[in-house]
């Protein structure tokens, strides 16, 4: 039937002239630092949804199909996403935007990724603005005329992160230097712990690797026993079994859930990465500012 045919060619060309250029990104923690910095000029989408675990992320066929409108692939690099290449083929003429490039990273010490670099760099807020910076670049090739903008808002989101940066300092400052170690599943806090004069311990280096065998296990309970760390910590994308094990062999209490490698949703915590930051500092500032209860002599 003639109502059922296609709109005219010059309709289709209208549309398609005023079509935001779509930036994919490779997980929720992206997305928000560009929707920072795009505003309205882009359509900003992610690939995984809020609480996926993205180190071992396996695309669906629909990711792929979504992949196929994008202009431009936004992903971490340091080996974080390696299932990302996918997305780059299917896209076809898709570019891909690497944000932590020209970074020198923290290496990842002992274990099975010794010497490899740690990705989660976006965790600390100085990182964070070399970020903002490579995704005014990014966007300013994608849509010139948008450059302005692009630079603009990339100005005010790190004059943001340079007030975190400074709340963040003078809260943990307040963490008495006996109990400053910071003891999460993954080994995700290692920009943050250098930033903030940290120590760090974990149950397993990244999250593509989180088998806990009975070494690791007794070697954090022992460290946490020597250092007498009031509590201990998990993040929201992996089970937090191992570490609650942790918490009832050592007395110190489990503080609760971080967010890292996703914001959580709208509703949630973390809806945003400002927003993350503050949601974990604030637990670790209740967890290890207040001493362990001393346990009852047997």
């Amino acid at each position: 039937m003639g109502c059922s045919s296609s709109a005219p060619p010059s309709t289709n060309a209208s549309a398609d002239a005023t079509r935001k250029p779509v930036v994919l990104t490779t997980f929720t923690v992206l997305a928000d630092m560009a929707r920072q910095v795009a505003g309205d000029r882009l359509e900003v989408r992610s690939i995984t949804k809020p609480g996926a675990e993205i180190h071992g992320y396996e695309p669906t066929p629909s990711d792929l199909e979504a992949a196929q409108g994008a202009n431009l692939i936004v992903e971490n690099g340091l080996g974080l996403e390696r299932w990302a290449n996918r997305f780059v083929a299917a896209s076809g003429q898709a570019s891909t935007l690497t944000l932590s490039n020209g970074m020198e990273p923290l290496l990842i010490e002992g274990d099975v990724y010794a010497g490899k670099p740690n990705p989660h760099a976006w965790m600390s807020p100085k990182r964070a603005e070399h970020y903002v910076d490579r995704l005014v670049e990014g966007f300013s090739q994608l849509d010139p005329a948008g450059a302005p903008d692009f630079r603009a808002r990339g100005l005010a989101y790190k004059q943001q992160l340079r007030a975190l940066d400074a709340e963040l300092r003078s809260a943990l400052a307040d963490v008495p230097p006996s109990q400053r170690l910071l003891v999460t599943c993954e080994g995700a806090f290692s920009y943050l712990a250098r930033d903030y004069g940290l120590d760090e311990a974990y149950l397993w280096p990244v999250n593509a690797e989180t088998q806990v065998t009975p070494r690791r296990l007794a070697r954090l309970i022992n460290t946490v026993k020597q250092r007498q760390v009031p509590a201990v910590f998990c993040e929201s994308t992996v089970s937090d079994e191992a570490q609650r094990e942790v918490a009832r062999a050592t007395g110190a209490k489990f503080g609760g859930t971080f967010y890292v490698d996703s914001l959580s949703g709208s509703g949630g915590p973390a809806p945003s990465l400002l927003a993350l930051q503050r949601h974990n500092v604030n637990l670790i500032m209740q967890g290890l500012s207040r001493p362990l209860t001393p346990k009852p002599a047997p």
